[in-house]
């Protein structure tokens, strides 16, 4: 269950994937598979090879890339989530939920 952000925001995030831009998102989250976990970036881009060497230059493995659906993503969660944004400059995200 994903909540915390405006419907505005998914929009653009939506966009975004959708021109094959890497896009980033974050929620709060609650799913029992994960107790621990508070939040999820779901990075996106509908440019395949580009999210796929995205994940290989983050050090993670693009088989985990969500690309049932039209807004293929990559779940970042835990401390590679914070890595991540720190790294790619999403200090915004960090800030607001708390992941600094």
């Amino acid at each position: 269950m994903a909540f915390g952000i405006k419907r505005k925001e998914m929009n653009d995030w939506k966009a975004a994937v959708a021109r094959g831009e890497i896009a980033f998102l974050t929620h709060y989250w609650l799913d029992p598979r994960f107790p621990d976990m508070r939040t999820v970036t779901k990075v996106g881009s509908s440019d395949m090879g580009k999210l796929s060497r995205w994940c290989l230059e983050n050090g993670l493995d693009p088989r985990y890339i969500h690309a049932r659906s039209e807004y293929p993503h990559f779940d970042l969660l835990g401390p590679k989530q914070g890595e991540v944004l720190r790294r790619s400059n999403q200090l915004e995200q960090l800030e607001r939920f708390g992941l600094s």
